[in-house]
């Protein structure tokens, strides 16, 4: 583990409740999904050499951890969450060599790495499934393992053990043959669900992770966490008659019986005991989908002693609604997207933590789903004012890659240009079995919510394959390259001041500089307007002196030794940085507009944003707050040019997309 290399945030500041505030309170998180990011051996897929080339574009962006998507041994059929040797890299992504390097370097630029962890399930490659199958093996029991329905020969239509329908289409059983029985897998059939209910099985886990991290990594982003403890009925799998009736696809939902079982705040207790307790300096964040915000602030209280964040879904869920459940996609409301995020900061006002983000590799980019892409100028202005909004609220920020440049869906047009598993099963399933679905309304839903749409390679430059492998390289990337990356890419934007990328290094560098940013409280303001998201963040008056103090001495250098890393295009030279090179940043805490956040602007901050791609009117609440008179100087951080900031305050009305934050 290395040191988190930004200033600390004093103990009279409360974080997420425990004694001592956190290092990853005020922290910035990256996520890379390594096939997507760069390619430097030709072979069409992103490597590890890839991100370690990277580095210095990381560093001058400002973040201080990277989420590493999986690089372990895998068949790659959920590509990498399918795991067959949690202790091997797998050699599409290079080798372990290749790791310690990534770890090394990326820790003398002061950056975490974390790594994503995948133990609700392995790959059926993987030797403990393969041992598995075999009953009178020690692992026999490492799985969930069950007979055919009574009545029914195994292996024949309708003999699975309930209804159950996997995530991933088709049923949630899959028949195996050698031993004659089925397991269950809500992912894959090539994705079998591990028994955590068996203590051997959480030891192997526990044994691994501390061999991880051992070696250097700084923590783990767990995968689907919140499923790994099953309801049981008198100790089992519940039966076909209590599984609920079937939808339109012919299957039951499994979802109330596989989440947030009777011992996940014991597994994952046991597992901070066994894998953290001692050490220092790690992050652990959870996966948890349809975990209510209530139940999250349980799980991330530091007195639960379980985990320090967890990413929340519900805000995902607003555009949804239907019989094809996530792919019968609708218009979101404002309204719905204030009330989530509402109980998101309010659950942990007082204790527990929460985890900011807008894109991942699950999620259509963010831009295209909620923002505005069909010009470049509003795409910009929308793709800037998610992020503020997702920056500004308390917790800890993730920027998946590419969301600093604004990238968008991929508008793929034919079926046959989709890799993810999950998107070309349920075509199959929704429009050739069960006909819940037309084939131009799946089309449609996959445009529009694929998980393919955050998949395609980063656009680095405005080459043939956008900078990710090289023109000539003798394969073609893995997915299609975006055709916008000919204008949307880094090399365009790294020296643009006015960019999507210069603007993310501004939120990031407020965030780091302000106190009031990391754990100010947090009072939504003008809940009831259509239009614009408001909000204040504030710290108590007996806080305010300590986080001067705090700002006073957040230059963010590392060691007087250490280089500074400029912020020009020569980051996007390709070249991979020698041992003897130890770079770093100094985040001065400077803003897009000119104007610095320093210790005389931790006052309270209010954020304002228009959330629409018209104009809005500015609500009488927010121009309360700011009074009869525009201090220029107070506008800390704006979307548009500051002067024109400033006239739409005393005008009262907002541009499209208009959003700044504000001191008071």
């Amino acid at each position: 583990m290395t040191e988190f290399n930004r200033p600390k945030l004093p103990e009279s500041l409360k974080t997420n409740g425990s004694a001592e505030n956190p290092w990853w309170a005020n922290a910035v998180v990256y996520q890379i999904y390594p096939r997507s990011f760069q390619d430097t051996n030709g072979d069409g897929f992103g490597d590890l050499r890839g991100v370690i080339q990277r580095l210095p574009y990381l560093a001058d962006l400002g973040i201080d951890v990277i989420w590493l998507s999986p690089v372990y041994k895998s068949p790659q059929d959920d590509n990498g969450y399918d795991i067959s040797d949690y202790e091997a890299i797998d050699p599409m992504f290079g080798t372990m060599e290749d790791m310690d390097m990534l770890i090394s370097r990326a820790h003398k630029l002061g950056i975490k790495i974390i790594m994503d962890l995948v133990v609700n399930h392995t790959s059926d490659e993987h030797e403990w499934f393969r041992a598995s199958k075999d009953k009178d093996d020690p692992h026999s029991d490492w799985y969930w393992w069950r007979p055919a329905k009574p009545g029914f020969e195994p292996g024949t239509p309708g003999a699975e053990p309930n209804r159950w329908g996997s995530y991933f289409g088709g049923s949630a059983w899959q028949y195996d043959s050698e031993r004659g029985e089925y397991f269950l897998h809500q992912f894959s059939p090539k994705q079998p669900d591990l028994n955590w209910e068996n203590p051997q099985v959480r030891q192997a886990v526990f044994d691994m992770m501390n061999r991880w991290l051992d070696r250097g990594i700084d923590g783990f982003r767990m995968d689907v966490i919140t499923l790994i403890s099953k309801h049981l009925a008198d100790g089992d799998i519940p039966s076909e008659e209590t599984t609920g009736e079937p939808g339109p696809d012919g299957y039951c939902s499994l979802w109330d019986f596989c989440s947030d079982g009777p011992r996940l705040d014991e597994f994952l207790s046991q597992m901070r005991r066994e894998v953290f307790e001692g050490r220092d300096g790690f992050l652990t964040v959870g996966e948890a989908p349809g975990m209510s915000a209530q139940r999250g602030a349980h799980i991330t209280d530091p007195a639960s002693g379980e985990l320090d964040m967890l990413f929340l879904f519900d805000h995902m869920g607003i555009d949804q609604e239907g019989p094809a459940g996530k792919w019968s996609v609708k218009p979101w409301k404002l309204g719905d997207l204030k009330r989530v995020w509402k109980s998101y900061q309010t659950s942990v006002a007082q204790k527990g933590w929460a985890s900011l983000f807008v894109d991942n590799h699950d999620q259509p980019r963010v831009v295209s789903r909620w923002g505005d892409d069909s010009s470049e100028k509003m795409r910009v202005l929308s793709a800037k004012a998610f992020g503020l909004f997702a920056h500004m609220h308390r917790g800890t920020p993730y920027i998946y890659q590419g969301e600093e440049l604004g990238m968008t869906n991929a508008n793929f047009t034919d079926l046959s240009q989709y890799r993810d598993l999950e998107s070309v099963n349920m075509y199959h399933q929704l429009v050739e079995q069960a006909h819940v679905l037309s084939s131009d309304e799946m089309m449609n839903a996959l445009r529009a919510m694929s998980r393919d749409n955050a998949r395609t390679p980063m656009q680095w430059d405005d080459t043939r394959f956008a900078g990710f492998t090289a023109e000539y390289a003798p394969k073609e990337p893995w997915i299609e390259v975006n055709s916008n990356s000919e204008f949307i890419n880094a090399q365009a934007q790294i020296d643009d001041p006015n960019s999507v990328y210069s603007f993310y290094k501004s939120l990031i560098a407020l965030r780091h500089a302000n106190p009031v940013v990391a754990c100010g409280d947090f009072k939504a303001v003008a809940e009831d307007d259509e239009k614009v998201y408001a909000f204040v963040r504030s710290l108590p008056p007996e806080q305010v002196s300590a986080a001067v103090a705090a700002s006073s001495g957040s230059s963010g250098s590392v060691s007087d030794d250490t280089a500074v890393v400029s912020s020009d295009s020569s980051i996007l030279n390709g070249s991979i940085l020698p041992d003897s090179v130890v770079p770093g940043l100094v985040a001065d805490g400077s803003v897009a507009n000119g104007s610095a956040a320093d210790s005389g602007s931790l006052r309270d901050l209010l954020v304002v944003i228009n959330m629409s791609s018209s104009s809005a009117r500015l609500p009488d609440e927010v121009c309360g707050l700011i009074g009869d008179g525009v201090d220029g100087d107070s506008v800390l951080l704006t979307n548009y040019d500051p002067d024109n900031t400033s006239a739409s305050i005393l005008l009262g009305k907002l541009s499209p997309w208009e959003a700044f934050v504000y001191a008071l």
